[in-house]
């Protein structure tokens, strides 16, 4: 019983650093692809939103996961 105690910590540690960095890297494309369409477009609000638009997504995200996560 130790030793599958042991993989799902293990697994459950995976998918927390997994979390981590995709709402880091949706955030972090959100706020480039809102800056670019900034400039091309030239207009200043498409950053901001954009960004806030992804991490509401990535908190959309992460509460999906974990409670996904708790039902196993």
């Amino acid at each position: 019983m130790g030793k599958n105690k042991e993989k799902k910590a293990l697994k459950n540690w995976a998918v927390f650093s997994g979390i981590g960095l995709q709402m880091g890297l949706t955030i972090f494309l959100g706020n480039k692809l809102g800056i670019w369409l900034d400039e091309k477009l030239e207009t200043s609000f498409l950053e901001t939103t954009l960004t806030l638009i992804a991490i509401f997504a990535s908190m959309f995200l992460i509460i999906y996961r974990v409670n996904r996560l708790n039902k196993e």
